[in-house]
């Protein structure tokens, strides 16, 4: 008799039964595999989303800082020139009214319109509030006077003018303010 004809199908039905089970074990691990393999599909995924955004984060304040560099590079240089404004500006202030002194005066006028035309250029602007309400932002009060005429917290004199640079406050302009009167004691 040959070997198969030996085998029962009891035995036969067990061995099938040990491949199936064997073939679910497997399919099992691999389940498990493949579970473990999208877990980390899904963790490098998101890993590679974190550091685009990152990269785009760091570009874009790469960029703002280059603007902000080109806006405000010449502040120093312009705080300095503000010096060489006011100087022209007293010099036109103080020089009398002589025939002699008359070209000089022009000059120093041409010279002070063509300095403010230049930093208005670079967009560095003369704060001149006369006339208008006090602003701490952009003045600075050097001194308050009773003026029944003006508003309270009007600017009544610019004493130094002041400048911003692209909006941003290079130097506060010195100001008088105006204050309310004194009410007079009634009850004396």
């Amino acid at each position: 008799m040959s070997d198969q004809e030996n085998i029962t199908p009891e035995v036969e039905s067990e061995e099938v039964e040990a491949q199936v089970e064997q073939a679910e074990q497997a399919d099992t691990q691999s389940d498990d595999q493949l579970a473990a393999l999208q877990e980390e599909v899904a963790k490098l995924k998101e890993e590679v989303l974190r550091a685009h955004a990152d990269t785009q984060n760091v570009r874009r304040r790469a960029e703002v800082d280059v603007e902000k560099a080109h806006k405000f590079g010449t502040e120093k240089f312009a705080r300095e020139l503000l010096n060489v404004a006011d100087n022209l500006e007293r010099a036109m202030a103080m020089s009398p009214d002589d025939e002699v002194v008359k070209p000089f005066l022009e000059g120093i006028e041409m010279t002070q319109k063509s300095l403010i035309d230049t930093l208005t250029k670079f967009k560095v602007e003369q704060v001149n509030p006369e006339g208008h309400p006090f602003d701490p932002e952009l003045h600075q009060a050097i001194s308050m006077v009773e003026a029944p005429d003006a508003e309270p917290n009007t600017v009544l004199n610019v004493v130094q003018k002041g400048y911003t640079n692209h909006g941003r406050l290079l130097r506060p302009a010195m100001v008088v303010v105006s204050k309310p009167a004194a009410k007079v004691d009634e009850q004396a």
